[in-house]
């Protein structure tokens, strides 16, 4: 992919598509994940729980190697634009050179559970806006790859981006997500500029309703869970 592009995006829009990084052999072999309960540590009713309708399932240790490889490399690629952040907004840029040393950190905090994650919708099912913070130590970027193809595999879904701007209405982002593309995205918030220099504006993200078919997709979220 383009990383200058990627973290170009990122910084002007608080998301950025990354192109493709899957291909449909591998996204048919992650979609298939889902049929291995044992490959999770927890499983989500999100109807149960009043935060849409739909399931989704956190992966145990140890991961399966491609979703450690590509947590890995998006740390690696998104790492700089976290420290840009965090110094724009005056806040401490705790992230060490690797996604390894940066879990640890995580683990000495006691946020030990895995976050990656498998969410899976098919036709009614939705996603509420919200943020995946699980603890005091987050990492401020996020990725989510799509491993159905929109209006083939389903319709619906679209992934959508809310941002509370600083003294003014919210601004609402729809995006389809490609089949084996990634969408890199805001955690929780995002520096803006503004009369006293950089703002942080809120970030929540959730999904439209599927209309038909079903639409699944791998979460990557960099720091774990208490």
């Amino acid at each position: 992919m383009d990383a200058e592009a990627v973290r170009a995006g990122l910084d002007e829009a608080g998301h950025a598509l990354t192109g493709p990084v899957l291909t449909s052999a591998d996204c048919q072999r992650l979609a298939g994940l889902l049929a291995e309960p044992a490959r999770f540590r927890a499983t989500v009713d999100m109807a149960r729980h009043r935060l849409g309708a739909g399931e989704y399932r956190y992966f145990d240790h140890p991961l399966p190697a491609p979703v450690q490889e590509l947590r890995a490399a998006f740390y690696e690629l998104l790492r700089p634009v976290a420290l840009r952040w965090a110094a724009r907004l005056g806040r401490p840029g705790p992230w060490p050179d690797t996604l390894d040393a940066w879990l640890a950190t995580c683990h000495r905090a006691d946020q030990r559970k895995p976050t990656p994650l498998m969410l899976s919708y098919r036709a009614g099912d939705w996603n509420a806006l919200h943020q995946d913070l699980y603890g005091e130590l987050i990492f401020p970027l996020q990725v989510v790859i799509g491993l159905d193809t929109p209006e083939a595999d389903y319709t619906g879904g679209e992934f959508l981006l809310v941002e509370q701007r600083p003294r003014a209405q919210s601004r609402g982002t729809a995006l389809v997500l490609p089949r084996g593309h990634a969408l890199v995205f805001t955690t929780r918030d995002r520096p803006v500029p503004s009369a006293r220099g950089w703002s942080a504006t809120a970030v929540r993200h959730g999904v439209s309703t599927v209309r038909s078919g079903q639409r699944r997709t791998l979460g990557l979220i960099f720091h774990d869970a208490a």
